[in-house]
């Protein structure tokens, strides 16, 4: 059963096609009809003008003066071979054929009385004789001095020869119509195959894509430089990006699962050892140091989630931004103060210098963007090695007025060219030896997008790492143009 767009072409355009062809077939067929026949028409009106001087003024005392003048011109007829001629007296009865045959007075002579009647003088017929042959034929009267009608001459031609003429260049038209009504089809059919087989198995690649298998994009195969190929194209890289995301949120849940099973081992840990010990045995330092631990650990448990809370907003469009103004240097030098303990812990130089001058104030959510400039250093210090520098400045200058920018350099391991671009995609992580859960740089890449901002990295393998944040700086009544509070 035909069905999908080979059936509506078939009923939209098929048929459309097929109508028209028709239209014009039976149009042609009319005119070949009508070419034939008037040509027939103007044949016997040629002849029958001849009797305008021939009969000219004609005047006869009777009958028989009539017959004399129409048995010389019907002896002297020069197209004989192409029509027959008959002579009608004034009652319309054939008295003179040009075969010598007269024709049964059953044969009903209609165009004698529409000539008597018309006002030019002669009539068209054009019917079926007795003997059951096609004809046509054209009947003048003649009329003498007093205008009275005294007889008529009839010029009649057998229709049969047109007609043969007349079917055979109807079948011709009807062959043409028909042949291109199949080329019509044909090609309409291989075209319309030509798009529904790379469909259907674009159709079912796509299905088996939406199972999870992946391997289906192989079996696309690319035959046509069109808008065919490019969908076979952009299924083909769609799958392959399905898999790559695929694959990035299983290491992803891997990541975050080790994440908060390394946390929860060592608070499970501390809190049973502190539990099982007698009562007065555990001394202050293991104490001390245990309950350190867990303080640490839940620190951390807090930001992995809080980390992932934020990333499931942001998915939903449902982050919500405290805007105010905002002197970033303060908000920069308190992040660098928290971390600058852990740098001298892991044996890392933090290098900033914070600048004597004022800065015009930025417009945005001071707890977003100190997230986002801990997420920063906080990568910055974690894939720098020991005796490593970490170097941080705000920059704003009279040559570009309207931005302050945040630069954070590190003399890390850098990231590779070919994973540069995809770091700040959601579930990436370039190195897999370090932990974090790979969703912390997309964070704080959208929440600079949301105030307008930008997030720009700049790194070589083994040379290091610059990161770039540039803020828009406060305009007067940028608090009137939207409200503190945005939701996403």
């Amino acid at each position: 059963m035909i069905k999908g767009i080979t059936r509506r072409w078939m009923l939209n355009t098929l048929s459309v096609i097929i109508a028209i062809i028709i239209l014009i077939v039976v149009a042609l067929i009319f005119s070949v009809t009508y070419v034939f026949q008037t040509q027939v028409e103007q044949d016997l009106h040629s002849a029958s003008n001849e009797l305008s001087v021939v009969f000219s003024g004609f005047r006869a005392d009777n009958a028989a003066d009539f017959n004399t003048s129409s048995r010389d011109y019907v002896e002297n007829f020069d197209k004989k071979e192409q029509m027959g001629v008959m002579v009608l007296n004034s009652s319309g009865r054939v008295v003179l054929t040009s075969t010598g045959f007269l024709p049964s007075e059953d044969e009903k002579n209609t165009d004698f009385d529409d000539a008597k009647s018309s006002a030019s003088g002669y009539a068209f017929w054009n019917g079926v004789l007795l003997s059951g042959e096609h004809a046509m034929s054209e009947t003048r009267v003649i009329k003498d001095e007093n205008s009275s009608v005294i007889g008529a001459v009839r010029y009649i031609v057998s229709m049969d020869p047109a007609r043969s003429r007349i079917f055979l260049f109807s079948g011709i038209i009807i062959a043409v119509g028909l042949g291109v009504i199949a080329l019509v089809v044909i090609s309409g059919l291989s075209f319309i195959r030509s798009i529904v087989k790379p469909i259907r198995r674009l159709s079912d690649a796509a299905a088996q894509i939406a199972q999870g298998d992946f391997s289906a994009s192989e079996k696309i195969e690319h035959k046509y430089n069109d808008e065919i190929g490019d969908l076979c194209d952009a299924v083909s890289d769609m799958a392959k990006d399905l898999q790559t995301t695929e694959q990035m949120k299983n290491d992803f849940i891997s990541r975050v699962s080790h994440e908060l099973r390394t946390p929860l081992t060592a608070i499970k840990g501390w809190a049973e050892t502190m539990q099982l010990s007698e009562r007065g045995t555990l001394d202050r330092r293991t104490f001390d140091r245990g309950m350190g631990v867990i303080i640490k650990e839940s620190s951390r448990l807090t930001s992995i989630v809080e980390e992932l809370l934020d990333f499931g907003r942001i998915q939903s469009g449902r982050m919500v931004l405290i805007k105010e103004k905002i002197d970033i240097l303060a908000e920069f030098d308190e992040t660098v103060y928290m971390l600058k303990e852990r740098a001298v812990e892991e044996g890392i130089h933090l290098l900033y210098d914070d600048p004597d001058v004022m800065y015009p104030p930025i417009y945005g959510d001071r707890n977003r963007l100190r997230q986002v400039f801990l997420n920063i250093l906080d990568n910055a210090l974690k894939y720098t090695p020991k005796g490593g520098v970490v170097a941080a400045q705000v920059l704003y200058t009279k040559d570009d007025p309207d931005v302050i920018k945040i630069v954070v350099t590190d003399s890390g391991c850098g990231i590779p060219a070919e994973d540069l671009p995809k770091v700040k995609e959601k579930f990436y992580k370039a190195n897999q030896t370090v932990g974090g859960s790979g969703i912390g740089l997309a964070v704080a890449d959208e929440i600079m997008n949301l105030h307008n901002g930008s997030l720009d990295i700049e790194s070589g393998e083994g040379v290091g790492t610059t990161v770039t944040l540039t803020f828009p700086v406060y305009k007067e009544g940028e608090e009137n143009a939207q409200p503190e509070t945005v939701k996403l």
